[in-house]
This record gives C-alpha cells, structure tokens and sequence, in this order.
C-alpha cells in the first residue's frame, strides 16, 4: 500500500451529457466550478433515471417529476431543488437546439416555491474588528491577510476572483481594479486608501509567499497578486476561508457568521446604507441583472425599520409608556 488517498473522479456521464458541459465551458465562458456543480447535478438524475431503464436524453416529463418529488422526500431545500431543475432546463434546450430530441419535458414542470432569504452580513463594528485584528498579526502573514480583508471589503469581489487576482489588475499607481469575473466579463472597481496602502505594503512581502519552484522546476516568477504553492498557483478560496475563520476568532466574533462571501454582502450592505445606488452597486458586484443586486434594499429597509424603532420619538415614547 502506498498510503496515497483514493482519487475522486468525477462521475461517469452519457456522452450528450458530456457535449453539454463541454458546450458550457466553450461558449459560455463557464468556470471549472460551475461545471462541477453541473456534472454533479445531472449525473444524479441520470443515475436516478438508469435505476428506471431510462437513458437521460430520453428522459419524459413524468420523470423528471418523479425525480423532483425524490428530492423533496429526501428532505432537500427548495433553493437546491431549484438549482437541479434549472440544470435539467439548460440541458434538454441544449437536446432540441442539437436535434437530439424534438421536445423539451421541462416546459410543464414548475419550479419549487423559494422563499427569499436575506444575504446575512457583519456590522461595520465587526468588520472594523475583523480589519483591526488583521493589522495586529506579525510578519509577512499579517501583511498579505490585511491585504486580502481590506481588498474584499473595498470590493465586494467573489473570493474566486480576490484569490486569484493577477499582478496586472493593480498597478502600484491605479486607484482600481480590473477585474475578470463571470463569463469572462471585465469590470473597474475603484479602491479606497486603505486598501492601496494595505496592497502596497503586502507587495514588499509578497516574494516571500512565491513557490521555491514550479512543477517543472523553472523560475520562482508567478502572474499571481496572492501567490502560493497550490496547484494553481495562487492562494486558495478554501484556504483563504479557513484565514478568516481563524480571524473571527482573534476579533471575537461567532465564526460561524464569518466567510468570504459574508464579506461581500456586507460591502454591498454597507455602501447601500450609506447613499450607494444600485447601479453603481451592480456594476462594482458584478451582477448580470440589477434583480440580484435589489436583494440588498431589503437589507437597507430592515436597517431603516431598526433605527426607527430605537431613535424615532414615538417609539421612545411608546417605550416609556410600556
């Protein structure tokens, strides 16, 4: 025995499955990650429909429905019920456009009923916490772990795109970055002071977080603004979340509540709170459709309620009365 873990492969799928997510990746510009997921979901329901003889391309309405109502039993939430189903819509459209089938069997199914949760997000006194216990930690580490935080907060990034920011999408004397997000599109956010000057300090530490060599042993060069000796080069988003996780503990903070994309929603709570418009929001956050942005004026209306309640003086009088 070598004592070498057992390689996870990916699950095995039809050959129209593999067209798909090939067709995914080419001409959508989808990420690694998001084909995954992909892969995963419909490899399940073309495990469910083999169960039943059923090739997945041939695939009738019935048993998708049957499919959806297993999902249900087995307990899984509507939100990824939904995901599954939005799968099975852009596969069997990907069937029809190819003339593998003449019908689509999604048409008649209706999605779950999702409820709308509200993006959860810390208080500007957490995150100031989070930022100051970032500034207290020693050495190179230190220098690249406030870097990170005050990136993200001064951003709102996905952390796939903070991880993996390139050396280009920063020059020393920019004031924004140039960011490649979903689908390949290019966006300009600007920056803020702190921010820069937290990069710029990183920057005089950075060559010590270079791999000593490549996997084909060449220079300790790498494109990367946050390098590592990862697979990819860069830090890792899995890596960077346990960062921050260790963090929340040293600020006080419930660490559960704490994650990278927490962090995001709470530029995006915060900027809105304080006079942001929802355009510009959407622009900087990367959203396709300003819908997915509107998320955050229920954030800001609980907010508004809040300080209402506590400041307004009929509520102070209430209070009294009571």
């Amino acid at each position: 025995m070598t004592g070498r873990p057992a390689r996870r492969d990916a699950p095995a799928t039809s050959r129209h499955l593999d067209a798909f997510l090939e067709a995914l990746a080419a001409e959508r510009g989808a990420a690694a990650n998001t084909i995954a997921a992909y892969r995963r979901d419909l490899a399940d329901l073309e495990a469910f429909a083999a169960r039943r003889k059923v090739a997945i391309e041939r695939a009738d309405t019935a048993l998708l429905r049957a499919y959806l109502d297993r999902l249900a039993q087995a307990g899984l939430s509507a939100r990824t019920a939904a995901r599954r189903l939005s799968a099975m819509r852009q596969f069997f459209r990907f069937l029809t456009a190819e003339r593998i089938r003449d019908d689509d069997p999604t048409g008649r199914l209706d999605a779950p009923r999702l409820g709308k949760p509200l993006p959860k997000f810390l208080s500007e006194d957490e995150v100031a916490r989070l930022l100051a216990a970032a500034r207290a930690r020693d050495g190179a580490e230190g220098l690249r772990l406030t870097a990170l935080l005050e990136l993200l907060y001064a951003s709102g990034l996905r952390v796939s795109e903070l991880v993996s920011l390139p050396l280009s999408a920063l020059p020393r004397d920019a004031g924004a970055l140039i960011v490649r997000g979903k689908g390949g599109k290019e966006r300009m956010v600007p920056l803020n002071g702190l921010a820069l000057e937290a990069v710029n300090a990183y920057r005089t530490a950075r060559d010590g977080f270079l791999p000593k060599r490549s996997h084909v042993g060449r220079s300790r060069a790498s494109p990367w603004l946050f390098p590592s000796s990862s697979a990819a080069g860069h830090l890792t988003r899995a890596r960077f979340a346990q960062m921050l996780k260790a963090l929340a503990v040293e600020a006080g903070i419930e660490v559960r509540r704490v994650s990278p994309h927490v962090l995001r929603h709470s530029f995006a709570s915060h900027l809105l709170a304080h006079g942001a418009d929802l355009r510009s929001l959407q622009q900087m956050l990367g959203h396709a459709d300003i819908a997915t942005t509107q998320i955050y004026t229920h954030v800001l209306d609980q907010h508004l309620k809040a300080l209402v309640a506590r400041g307004h003086p009929l509520a102070m009088r209430r209070k009294k009365e009571t």
